[in-house]
């Protein structure tokens, strides 16, 4: 048996390798007839023994049986967007406003340069070097396990080191890349797709991103999604300390990484660099939609933070968007779930980069007096970042005579009340809070947030329609009969409804603010806010002074926070959440029960990040009750950083480059003792 298994783990580091040299580095060095023989003996082997089959092996690649639905995963840190530049002068605008926040003991700054992948972004899980979870991005701090779907991509290793000389990997690491196809692997399967009889797809985003997220493993095996790697996002041993040497680290490891990554020393090369490739953005063999610049040193761009939900260390380069023309048809407006009305264009349909444009936006109202865009013109339409296609302006000089004047709307295109465009802001608003329209959006917005599962988009233009919710507050107050009554439901689809609206009080303070619609607030700004706050109570009376002094809250968002809470209606709303029996609140360090001034731990603070054999809230009550204080973030001022499994990376980071003592749940317990 043993020659059995040394001759099994044989195979599968002849096939890992091969599939390297072929899949990532495209410079095969064996016979297709060769490698179907090296397969074929694995799979004779591994029937005879199926007790040797192990995750890794690459009979394995197909995945499990059809899901019937994605698990959502929480990343061990956020997985953040990056600020936009489109020129020059923009990237100098950036890197002046951002340098500042570079630690005074930081080295001469340097950047590296690498492409702006157009697919979809995964986050990989290795423990012991064995790949154990993907996940998409999802909204930043939650994502989709699509663990099946990404063994199947043969680019990805399942076992890491890949390469035989390769270096020893972390006990536990996370890696950052982006499922992508290569445009002529999608120009082959649209031909196979239209000779099938089936729909093409629009552009190679689209393809992989759907093909990733299959229920069935089989059909994303069967598509020619690739991946790129680009970052480490977590890890529990030494790892490289510039992106230079990362993209070099998990070359090494067997990751496939961009051949167009380059680093520079002076901002002048990179703007040269950015500007350079406008021109050469077809010559790539997959989607480029720009570039990405970063501070090569991770320290440093550790510590020059974050902003809302963009680090300040980078900043995407964008592309122009490709251009063409056509006719204006007529202009429409959309009702927004914060009662903006919002003006598009419905177009003559036209080709623009692999996708039929039929209607595109016009920004705003103010935006379309000030281009005279007239309805019967020829207009120029772009793709913004070849996703968001939006009417530049009009060709006028192809003007018959014939074109009309658009007129503001006077009155709200859902409800037909009088609607408002008075005020600071250029945007048109509906006046009515019940208005159908941003109802159903607002309610449907909400019910996402908090992951009421059955309340989609359609049930909630059900209930608004019925006059059974005015606002998403009323939700906890719906009845069986009232779910019975409306269309496609029966009892067993209204008690699963009412179970999860019940499950949806006890989501997170954080969660239920992002909920809430204000403008500006994610999941990302919310968690920084109940760092700060919390209760909605206590929220609810900050000014926008104090909300702007916190850390990554920008003016516009701190105002928005504040003017949300201003507005009674809004205060009426948290009312009825708190009346229902929604949390609103969650108990702070600061007024733990049973909170001591005096004891053991007394003068000492505290951060707690990764899992432990107990909720957080109760080894933060313990180290109350014990005269220490728990806080959020790691700074110069923290004693102790608690730390369980899979630990927040910022934290422990932080940590690291602060010298800041790390315990376990053990060590904390003795410190208990030993001060007692």
């Amino acid at each position: 048996m043993n020659h059995v298994k040394s001759r099994i783990d044989q195979l599968r580091q002849q096939i890992h390798y091969h599939n390297y040299r072929y899949y990532v580095l495209n410079d095969p060095t064996i016979s297709d007839a060769g490698y179907d023989a090296l397969m074929d003996e694995l799979r004779a082997l591994e029937a005879a023994h199926p007790e040797l089959i192990t995750p890794d092996s690459p009979t394995q690649r197909v995945g499990p049986e059809p899901a019937e639905g994605f698990v959502k995963v929480e990343h061990p840190v956020p997985i953040l967007s990056l600020d936009k530049a489109s020129d020059g002068p923009e990237i100098r605008a950036w890197w002046e406003r951002v340098s500042k926040f570079m630690p005074d003991d930081a080295p001469p700054p340097t950047w590296v340069v690498e492409p702006k992948l157009d697919g979809l972004t995964v986050v990989l899980h290795y423990e012991g070097g064995l790949f154990t979870l993907g996940a998409t991005r999802g909204d930043g701090a939650l994502g989709e396990d699509v663990t099946g779907n990404l063994r199947t991509i043969r680019a990805l290793p399942l076992r890491i080191p890949v390469v035989p000389d390769g270096p020893e990997p972390p006990l536990r690491l996370v890696v950052r890349g982006e499922a992508i196809m290569r445009i002529e692997d999608f120009d082959a399967l649209n031909e196979r797709q239209i000779e099938a009889g089936a729909n093409p797809f629009a552009n190679p985003r689209n393809a992989a991103a759907g093909s990733l997220r299959q229920l069935d493993p089989s059909v994303t095996a069967a598509r020619p999604i690739t991946l790129l790697c680009y970052a480490i996002v977590d890890a529990d041993g030494p790892v490289p300390a510039t992106q230079w040497e990362t993209l070099d680290y998990l070359r090494r490891l067997g990751f496939p990484v961009s051949d167009y990554n380059a680093r520079f020393e002076s901002l002048d090369e990179v703007i040269a660099h950015c500007e350079s490739w406008v021109e050469k953005r077809e010559e790539a063999p997959y989607e480029v939609d720009g570039l990405v610049i970063k501070v090569d040193d991770l320290p440093t761009r550790q510590a020059m933070g974050v902003v809302g939900r963009a680090p300040r260390g980078g900043v995407a380069f964008k592309f122009p968007g490709r251009e063409a023309t056509t006719e204006l048809l007529d202009i429409g407006v959309n009702v927004g779930r914060t009662g903006a009305l919002t003006p598009y264009a419905i177009l003559e349909p036209v080709q623009l980069g692999g996708v039929t444009i039929q209607k595109a936006t016009l920004h705003n109202f103010e935006d379309l007096r000030r281009k005279d865009i007239r309805v019967g013109d020829t207009v120029i339409v772009r793709r913004a970042g070849d996703v968001i296609p939006y009417v530049v302006g009009p060709v006028v000089e192809t003007r018959t005579g014939n074109e009309r004047v658009y007129q503001l709307p006077t009155v709200c295109p859902s409800c037909g009340e009088p609607v408002d465009s008075s005020g600071e802001e250029v945007a048109v608003y509906c006046t009515n809070v019940a208005c159908p329209e941003q109802l159903v959006r607002r309610v449907s917005y909400f019910a996402a947030v908090m992951d009421i599962e059955g309340l989609g988009e359609r049930t909630a233009q059900r209930l608004v329609d019925r006059e059974l919710v005015q606002d998403a507050a009323d939700l906890y107050y719906l009845a069986r009969d009232d779910l019975l009554a409306l269309e496609g439901f029966a009892e067993k689809s209204a008690d699963n409804l009412l179970a999860a609206i019940e499950a949806s009080k006890e989501r997170p303070l954080a969660r239920l603010l992002a909920a809430l619609g204000i403008r500006g607030v994610g999941s990302t700004v919310a968690q920084l806010l109940t760092e700060h706050y919390h209760s909605l109570d206590a929220l609810a009376v900050a000014n926008r002074d104090a909300l702007e002094a916190i850390e990554g809250m920008g003016p516009h968002t701190a105002g928005a926070v504040a003017a949300w809470f201003a507005r009674p209606r809004n205060r009426t709303f948290v009312d009825k959440l708190q009346q229902a029996g929604v949390k609103l609140e969650e108990t702070p360090a600061e007024t733990v029960p049973g909170a001591s001034d005096e004891g053991p731990l007394s003068g000492l603070t505290f951060v707690i990040t990764g899992t432990l054999s107990r909720p957080r809230k109760e080894i933060a009550a313990e180290i109350e009750r014990h005269g220490g204080q728990v806080i959020g973030s790691v700074s110069g001022n923290t004693d102790y950083l608690v730390v369980g499994a899979s630990p927040g990376g910022s934290k422990f980071r932080k940590a690291q480059q602060l010298g800041t003592s790390t315990i376990d749940e053990v060590q904390l317990q003795a410190l208990i003792g030993s001060q007692a």
